[in-house]
Formats: structure tokens, C-alpha cells, sequence
């Protein structure tokens, strides 16, 4: 673990090297990761989740852009 410093504020940061994801599988084998919403950020991160193992739902408004960009991704209403 490592200590950093963000303006005065401390915080405990688990480097990647601590955290494979093997653990991570193991450890949300069992868990469903929601995404809210399916923007730049949340597409990227659910994605990342989904082809890494881990159960991922997605949370998005219908007949948005995003919701389509979700169905043409393959997530499933």
C-alpha cells in the first residue's frame, strides 16, 4: 500500500502491483457491478469490467444516444 498526499489529505492507494486482476475476479465472483450511465466514461469502464470477468449491468435512459451506443455494444434491456 502506498500513502499519497493530495494537498494536505491522506490516502491509502493499493498500487496494481498488490491488485491483480485475478484477485479482483475472485473477489466480485459473486457481486453485480452497476454502471450508471453509458457516456465516455461509463462505456469505457463497464466494457473494461465486462471483458475482464467480472458481472456488469448497465443503467441508462432509453432512447438517449447512449442507450442505442449500449445496444449496439451488446448490453441487453
Amino acid at each position: 500500500m502506498v500513502i499519497l498526499d493530495f494537498g494536505g489529505i491522506k490516502e491509502n492507494v493499493i498500487p496494481r502491483s498488490e491488485y491483480s486482476i485475478e484477485h479482483a475476479r475472485e473477489v466480485l465472483k459473486d457481486e453485480i457491478i452497476a454502471t450508471l450511465g453509458y457516456g465516455i466514461q461509463g462505456s469505457g469502464q463497464a466494457l473494461n469490467m465486462k471483458e475482464n470477468g467480472i458481472n456488469v449491468i448497465v443503467g441508462q435512459r432509453k432512447n438517449s444516444k447512449s442507450y442505442n451506443k449500449a445496444l449496439q455494444d451488446g448490453w441487453i434491456p
